[in-house]
C-alpha cells in the first residue's frame, strides 16, 4: 500500500474547514453511516467516492443539516454544527448543491438566482417599513451580483428565461452560480456532472477548478471517476458507511481495497 494513503480517523488535520468525527446514522435496520471520520482541508478539492450504498449521500445530508445524526459531530471552521438546521449551517459558510436541481416554478433564472443571496433585508417586515431605502439598495446589489455571477458562469443570456425551460445541464450551472452568491467557505457539490454531456462536464470541471483557485474549498460526490481523478486531491473512499481509505488520486486508484470495494460493492 502506498505511503500516500491514510485511514480516515488517523489523517493529520491541518486547519480543516470541515471536520467529521464518528458520524453515524441508522434507518431502521440499515446502518447508512458507521463511525465515519474525515476532514476537508482549507483550499482543497476533496472527493467522496464509493460504490452504491457506501453512504456518500447520507454523509452529505448529515453534514448539511438535512438529516440529524444518531452519533458523532460535525464542525465547520471549528464551530460545532451537529444537528443544526440547513440554513444555520449555511450561515457558518457551508453551502451545498443537489444531484437533481429544483426548477423553481414561476421564476425566471434571475429570480431563481436571488434565492441564493445571503443579504436579504427585505425578508424583514420591520426593515421594509423602517429602512425602505436600505432594503431597495440591498435588492439592487443582489440583482447586480446575480447578473455578475451568471456572466461568470457564461449563462448571462439565460437571465430572463423561465427556470423551468432550462436543460438539466443548464440547471447545474445555475445552481452552482446560485450557491456562489452565498459566498461559501465550503461548497458541497452532489454529483455535479450526473446526467450531463461530456462537453458540459468539462466546462463544470473548469468552473470548479477556477472557484478553488479563487479560494473556495470544495467537497464533492461524483461517480464519474475520470472527472474525480482529474480534479480532486485528496480522494476519500467510503465503503459500507465508513471511510475505507484516503489519499491522492493515483494512490487511491491503485489500492486493492478500493478495487475490491467497487467490484464487491452492494447496491442500495
Amino acid at each position: 500500500m502506498s505511503d500516500a494513503l491514510t485511514t480516515g480517523a488517523n489523517r493529520e488535520k491541518d486547519d480543516p474547514v470541515l471536520e467529521v468525527e464518528g458520524l453515524r446514522k441508522r434507518f431502521g435496520g440499515l446502518v447508512a453511516t458507521d463511525d465515519a471520520s474525515f476532514a476537508v482541508e482549507r483550499g482543497e478539492i476533496t472527493a467522496l467516492i464509493g460504490p452504491n450504498g457506501a453512504g456518500k449521500s447520507t454523509i452529505f445530508n448529515l453534514v448539511s443539516g438535512f438529516y440529524e445524526p444518531d452519533a458523532g459531530t460535525v464542525r465547520v471552521d471549528g464551530t460545532d454544527v451537529t444537528g443544526k438546521q440547513p440554513h444555520e449551517i449555511a450561515d457558518e459558510g457551508l453551502v451545498r448543491t443537489f444531484q437533481t436541481p429544483r426548477k423553481l416554478e414561476g421564476m425566471t433564472v434571475r429570480e431563481a438566482m436571488l434565492v441564493g443571496a445571503g443579504d436579504q433585508p427585505g425578508e424583514s417586515f420591520l426593515k421594509l417599513f423602517t429602512d425602505a431605502a436600505g432594503v431597495a439598495a440591498a435588492e439592487r446589489a443582489n440583482v447586480e451580483a446575480a447578473h455578475e455571477m451568471l456572466e461568470r458562469f457564461e449563462i448571462g443570456h439565460l437571465a430572463t428565461q423561465p427556470a423551468t425551460d432550462l436543460s438539466g445541464g443548464q440547471m447545474k450551472l445555475v445552481e452552482l452560480a446560485r450557491a456562489m452568491l452565498a459566498e461559501p467557505e465550503l461548497l458541497l457539490l452532489d454529483e455535479p456532472v450526473a446526467g450531463v454531456n461530456p462537453t458540459l462536464a468539462n466546462t463544470l470541471s473548469d468552473h470548479i477548478a477556477r472557484l478553488n483557485d479563487d479560494g473556495v474549498t470544495v467537497c464533492l460526490i461524483e461517480h464519474d471517476m475520470e472527472f474525480v481523478m482529474n480534479l480532486a486531491d485528496p480522494v476519500i473512499v467510503l465503503d459500507r458507511g465508513s471511510v475505507l481509505v484516503e489519499g491522492s488520486p493515483d494512490a487511491v486508484r491503485a489500492d486493492d481495497r478500493v478495487i475490491d470495494a467497487y467490484l464487491g460493492g452492494e447496491s442500495a
